[in-house]
């Protein structure tokens, strides 16, 4: 599957649980939506991401990408931790040059 490379990078900083590199795939005033909470800016995103992984153990598999470098909509098989894995999770992307600016998970 061919992804822009941003999706690709946060893809693999999801899947090897390194939330460093997760929040630099954003860029500084990037927003993420996730189970009824926004989180704004690098920081508070890469706090959640580390709190979640620590938590879920959460890896993704892309199934399917539609879109392009501007919106762009992944859905992705999730396995982890949490009740009811796996899941099919939908990654709905705004893209900025080379960073997600907002990031809504469904």
């Amino acid at each position: 599957m061919n992804l822009p490379l941003v999706i690709q990078d946060l893809v693999n900083a999801q899947n090897s649980f390194n939330s460093t590199h997760f929040a630099d795939c954003f860029s500084e005033t990037a927003v993420v939506f996730d189970e009824g909470k926004n989180y704004t800016g690098k920081a508070e995103i890469r706090n959640w991401i580390e709190k979640a992984s620590k938590e879920y153990k959460a890896v993704m598999k892309p199934i399917s990408f539609e879109g392009d470098f501007k919106n762009a909509s992944l859905k992705a098989e999730v396995s982890g931790t949490f009740p009811g894995s796996p899941l099919v999770l939908t990654y709905n992307f705004e893209l900025e040059a080379e960073h997600i600016q907002s990031l809504e998970i469904h």
